[in-house]
């Protein structure tokens, strides 16, 4: 696999430097400074590609040793999501983006479906038995949330008499300031996400949505993807959705990313590989009915980028951030299934043979406790996952699990 790094931009407190050094050769980053909705020019993106790919701080300029291989992400206009009138002048823009991107030669382009909100997470610093810190969701604090602190109509209804209780009692017991952390953590914006919201903003903007359901959001999607897929395929740049995080109804918003009949209802629109996916198996992990081997096993070939992180479920929908190798995700399988799917590319002779992963949200660990970092992109954290990953790939691969159709030596 690639083994490549979330980079935020040269304000990232983890440098191009630091990425290299920790053994990355491919960078996964995004404009974030242009707005939602407009168009990526090719000269703010070549400009971009030219600060990773090469070092001009010393004559002559040299190669960093990185390329920029996936964009994560070009946001999708609500007015899309939503099926707006004016959708195809976002559409628009978006096509003449992928152009962009496409000559610019950056082969994967990601993008997500998450409705109003991006990845959603309660607490950006749960302390572990180990004294690190990681991302964790409490169903039972989203919940208060949801019906304390935003007072959505009609709220209750999306919870149990259980749930309703216990987040009652969860509110009555935080302070005001642990209340504003709460709301701050939930809608003021995360990495990855460019839109923040206030209280009253963030209820108008849910309001929107109020007539509509799953199957008309997913057909909002069909059409979207309908518009753009044969752009993409003319630029020779890889769409990769990626799941839902977490992959359950939030806010009573429609969510159509979140298992794996979700993803086949998304691969069947158009049989491409342009048309494909973003595994990212600490979101799908969240779900227990989500077989994550199988689905890497049945939907491989469609595979156009890979989150490999793992995610401990507790009870009530609840999970936190694990480590990379322990959690739920059982991610020896998937590796396993990961390698053998590169196997099967090898040889069809596809030129998406080599599948490109990052490492995700690792814990703050070490000298990066003391550290501004942004929440799950720590360097250390995601050094360590890295190596975790990278040390299990090279031992599937040595051991002898997996074989290649004309050798007795491992792929």
């Amino acid at each position: 696999m690639e083994q490549t790094w979330r980079w935020y931009g040269p304000n990232d407190p983890v440098s191009l430097k630091d990425i290299r050094q920790a053994g990355a050769t491919g960078i996964v980053t995004a404009l974030h400074e242009i707005p939602i909705g407009e168009v990526w020019t090719l000269e703010t993106i070549e400009e971009r590609k030219r600060t990773i790919e090469w070092d001009d701080s010393v004559s002559p300029a040299q190669p960093r040793g990185l390329t920029w291989s996936v964009i994560e992400s070009i946001p999708v206009h609500e007015d899309i999501k939503q099926g707006k009138p004016n959708r195809d002048e976002w559409i628009k823009k978006y096509k003449e983006s992928i152009r962009n991107v496409g000559k610019a030669g950056i082969p994967v382009l990601t993008y997500n479906w998450m409705p109003v909100v991006d990845w959603t997470r309660t607490n950006l610093e749960m302390q572990l038995d180990d004294g690190a810190l990681a991302l964790a969701f409490n169903y039972i604090d989203f919940a208060a949330f949801d019906m304390f602190i935003l007072k959505r109509d009609q709220a209750e209804n999306d919870y149990s008499e259980e749930i309703i209780k216990k987040a009652k009692s969860s509110f009555s017991s935080m302070s005001e300031e642990q209340k504003y952390i709460l709301q701050k953590n939930i809608i003021a914006g995360l990495p990855g996400g460019q839109e923040g919201y206030d209280i009253e903003s963030f209820r108008n903007k849910l309001s929107e949505y109020k007539d509509i359901n799953s199957e008309k959001y997913r057909q909002n999607l069909k059409y979207f993807l309908e518009q753009i897929i044969p752009v993409a395929m003319e630029s020779g740049v890889r769409l990769a959705i990626h799941p839902d995080d977490p992959p359950i109804s939030l806010f009573g918003l429609p969510r159509v990313v979140s298992t794996e009949s979700d993803l086949q209802f998304i691969t069947n629109i158009t049989d491409s590989i342009n048309n494909g996916l973003c595994i990212c198996t600490g979101s799908l992990g969240v779900r227990p009915d989500n077989d994550l081997p199988g689905i890497v096993q049945r939907l491989g070939s469609r595979i156009n980028f890979l989150h490999l992180r793992s995610t401990q479920r507790d009870s009530n929908n609840s999970f936190h951030e694990a480590s990379h190798l322990r959690g739920n995700v059982d991610m020896y399988n998937v590796m396993v299934n990961v390698i053998k799917e590169q196997k099967k590319r090898h040889a069809q002779n596809r030129r998406d043979e080599i599948i490109p992963m990052r490492a995700d949200h690792g814990h703050t660990i070490l000298d990066d406790l003391g550290k501004k970092t942004n929440p799950g992109y720590s360097a250390i954290g995601l050094l360590r996952g890295m190596a975790e990953l990278r040390g299990l790939e090279m031992g599937i691969r040595k051991s002898g699990v997996i074989y290649n159709e004309h050798s007795s030596k491992a792929f």
